[in-house]
């Protein structure tokens, strides 16, 4: 491996050191400490053997007891003391390769610098006990301390969120072409079985379903690409263009009915027209329905209701299951949320980006979503949204 983005080992200038003659003859006491402090960081810890824990630790405290002992202009001392240093082009050091490792092992971000945390507080600790009092030159000596920390730590963290990056652009890449090429297939397939004319009412009816599943993936496919690419929380950009929201409803409520075993019925009053991204809001109609079929208890009826008001649209979809609890709903707009499984017993925290991505477009059209849930009435999901958005246009 070579990178032009590294570091030099630090070159010692004779200068002797007591905290760096510490570090070089009490490694034990230290590495013990940094690999139980390793095993604590679960679930990734859990299968990793004693030479995994400690990876490049040995290196890492051979590096800072050098750092400590070299020379050091005040120019350097400011540059290290905000985690850097000049950049060389050798080989990865210790600290990016225990971060390589550590990703590749599981770590998250907040494990890894904590270990780095860690490590300060115990050689501190081990070193301060050992002395009786601390001169001018031992302060000093901290102070290169915790910028040699810093400095790796700053490396490991540079190196993490690189490898990330990289790992989320080949994600991006099969996931714009590998998975929406065979969904393309299987849709224009099913289109031409339609188009042939031999199909009878129970396969016509299949193909319509592998056209509507494929399309729905296929835009589950552009919302996550737009996500992963523009970051979570920014808005989505919006076509607005005058929309029937009774229309809209009609449309994703017949079409869910097509492959659902619930009963699901539509109410519309009042006027339900206005200025919306007709795509967008078909999202959120789609999104809420599919969340209420998956959710309802077996043979219940979904109740979608649809009631235009003076200055905006209020839409509601309704299903009898298990209630959510007051907790789960503080947290169930959230992204990427893990929980229960026995969706039994109650909702489960695992909708992957559904419910994320209604609540997104709600509020890019200046709307709002909450949910009423409780045992006695079922679960209820309310979005309002103003008939004309007050500015122009929302960008990401």
């Amino acid at each position: 491996m070579t990178n032009s983005k590294t570091h030099l080992k630090p070159q010692s200038a004779g200068r002797n050191s007591p905290l760096a003659k510490f570090i070089r003859q009490a490694p034990q006491q230290i590495i013990t400490e940094w690999v139980d402090f390793a095993k604590t960081l679960r679930p990734a810890s859990e299968s990793m053997t004693e030479l995994q824990l400690k990876d490049h630790i040995k290196q890492l405290l051979e590096f800072v007891a050098d750092d400590i002992e070299s020379s050091q202009t005040a120019r350097e001392q400011v540059i290290k003391s905000k985690g850097k240093a000049p950049d060389e082009p050798l080989l990865y050091s210790p600290a990016e390769l225990h971060a390589a490792l550590r990703l590749n092992d599981g770590f998250d971000l907040d494990q890894m610098v904590s270990e780095y945390r860690a490590l300060r507080a115990s050689v501190v600790k081990l070193w301060t006990a050992s002395k009786i009092v601390l001169d001018n030159d031992d302060v000093k000596d901290l102070t290169r301390f915790n910028e040699a920390i810093d400095q790796a730590m700053t490396e490991s963290i540079s190196h993490y969120t690189k490898t990330m990056g990289d790992s989320r652009n080949i994600f991006l890449g099969i996931l714009g072409h590998d998975l929406r090429t065979p969904l393309g297939a299987a849709s224009m397939s099913a289109q031409l079985l339609g188009r042939l004319g031999t199909l009878n009412e129970k396969q016509t009816l299949l193909a319509t379903q592998i056209i509507n599943c494929s399309a729905r993936a296929s835009q589950i496919v552009s919302d996550l690409l737009e996500l992963t690419r523009e970051g979570f929380g920014t808005e989505f950009s919006l076509n607005k263009t005058p929309v029937d929201l009774r229309i809209v409803g009609e449309e994703l409520t017949e079409e869910l009915k097509a492959f659902s075993s619930r009963n699901i019925i539509l109410k519309i009053t009042g006027d339900t027209e206005g200025e919306w991204d007709k795509l967008r809001i078909g999202q959120v109609f789609s999104n809420l329905i599919a969340n209420a079929v998956q959710y309802s208890t077996t043979d219940s009826t979904i109740t979608v209701s649809i009631k235009g008001s003076v200055e905006a649209v209020d839409i509601r979809v309704h299903n009898i299951g298990a209630p959510i609890s007051p907790e789960k709903q503080r947290r169930i707009f959230d992204p990427l949320k893990r929980g229960l499984t026995n969706i039994a017993q109650n909702y489960s925290e695992n909708l992957g980006l559904g419910l994320y991505i209604t609540k997104r477009i709600v509020e890019t059209h200046n709307g709002t979503i909450e949910i009423v849930s409780n045992e006695k009435e079922g679960t209820t999901f309310i979005v309002q949204l103003p008939r004309s958005l007050k500015q122009e246009s929302l960008s990401r």
